[in-house]
């Protein structure tokens, strides 16, 4: 890391982007240095083992629109396995199972909230979700929530364009191993240079210095793979400032906030009677969904988003985990507490390097993206899901925008 010698260019973010990028440059004969402020690659896509053999995503875990998708045919290739079954769909409400006409109900009412935000959205306007979709449901709550899920904000600040923008094939596959094994296989041979958060992008020379906890180094570009949530901190100082059509474009995409909640279990109590994924409306508290015992593993995950996701991380771990065990005692019985032995929860507001979970375009904003992806001055290059303009939320849709912004620069 020395401002003495000169690459073509520095990537900032080691993540799904960062990658994509490194390995696009590679094949393109370019120089560059990539630098990651974590002490790991993968950015949202991070893995960890419960216990030997027993992996738990604690980012990004499915793979979306899984037939457009590049990183299936990378997991094929690194040995990596994953489910086509998707989500099972069952619900849970006033102390019963759904049944098959209720659940018939429920996707018919999905359906047709979608339906009249595309019809919304082809008229050339936009507005917040809230706006366009019925409110007066008995699953109207659990519209909400998913979507609080999808897009890490509640319906109220949810863009109708933005959402209906997401090329979804409603395929989506958990990965076995997970998600982040996957980026930490695949990114195995970019040489990335970790824990070297960088701190100011000067761009006032004919240079462009980079200047980061291990030193600074010159690049005749470079690109920002990082996450709304750090630009919008002003983590990364630049000089001279962006200009303000850009700093519009970090603000109108802000990250919301998406938690997952693994309880672990010390053997199979549920039996083959229990859903392998629900979600469950009890009492007046919103509904939650849970995935049970995912590939057969020894635990549960309770999903949260939105305002509650952030809510709930304010107030601390343990209050994620007796949020999650009481609904399950709610469903199934106090007899399931008895047999949670350990916890793991995420917390991605509070992780400094990504401040969030993923971004979100702000009613009348969704036009922001491409704003966001647009370089300045031809030197300061953006890539990151939020600037993808279907895939964005995704780990893929970073992965593409790393590639496209490689291939800009290079050419």
């Amino acid at each position: 890391m020395s401002d003495t010698s000169e690459v073509d260019v520095v990537i900032v973010g080691a993540g799904a982007a960062g990658i994509g990028a490194a390995k696009t440059l590679q094949r393109l004969g370019k120089s560059f240095v990539v630098l990651e402020a974590s002490h790991r690659i993968g950015g949202r896509a991070y893995t960890e083992e419960i216990r030997p053999g027993m992996p738990f995503d604690l980012g990004c875990h499915w793979l979306h629109s899984a037939s457009l998708n590049p990183f299936v045919k990378i997991a094929d290739e690194l040995g990596i396995s994953y489910s086509k079954a998707g989500f099972p769909r069952a619900g849970y409400e006033n102390g019963r199972w759904h049944t098959a006409e209720e659940i018939a109900e429920w996707e018919a009412f999905f359906d047709a909230q979608f339906a009249a935000a595309a019809k919304f959205a082809g008229s050339g306007e936009d507005a917040a979700l809230v706006d366009v979709t019925e409110r007066d449901s008995r699953w109207t709550p659990g519209f909400d929530y998913i979507l609080s899920l999808h897009s890490s904000f509640d319906v109220d600040e949810i863009s109708v364009v933005d959402v209906c923008a997401y090329k979804d094939t409603e395929e989506n596959w958990p990965l076995r191993e997970g998600y982040g094994t996957l980026m930490t296989r695949f990114g195995a041979d970019v040489p990335v240079t970790l824990n070297a958060a960088v701190s100011e992008v000067d761009w006032s020379g004919s240079s462009v210095r980079v200047t980061t906890s291990k030193g600074t180094v010159s690049a005749a570009s470079v690109l920002i793979t990082v996450s709304t949530g750090v630009l919008g901190a002003g983590d990364i100082r630049f000089t001279p400032e962006l200009p303000d059509w850009k700093l519009e474009a970090i603000a109108a995409l802000p990250l919301g906030n998406h938690n997952r909640i693994c309880l672990h279990f010390d053997r199979d109590v549920f039996g083959p009677d229990v859903p392998r994924g629900f979600m469950a409306k009890t009492g007046d508290d919103g509904p939650v969904s849970f995935h049970v015992r995912p590939f057969d593993f020894d635990y549960v995950v309770g999903l949260t988003g939105g305002r509650f996701a952030d809510w709930l991380e304010r107030a601390g771990q343990q209050a994620s985990v007796d949020y999650a065990t009481e609904k399950l005692v709610s469903v199934l019985g106090s007899d399931i507490a008895r047999h949670v032995v350990g916890h793991t929860v995420t917390a991605w507001r509070g992780d400094a390097w990504v401040r969030g979970a993923y971004s979100n375009a702000l009613p009348g904003q969704a036009h922001q993206r491409a704003r966001l992806a647009e370089p300045v001055d031809d030197r300061v290059h953006f890539a990151g899901e939020a600037t993808h303009p279907e895939f964005f939320t995704t780990a893929h849709g970073a992965y593409l925008s790393g590639i496209s912004a490689a291939e800009q620069l290079a050419g």
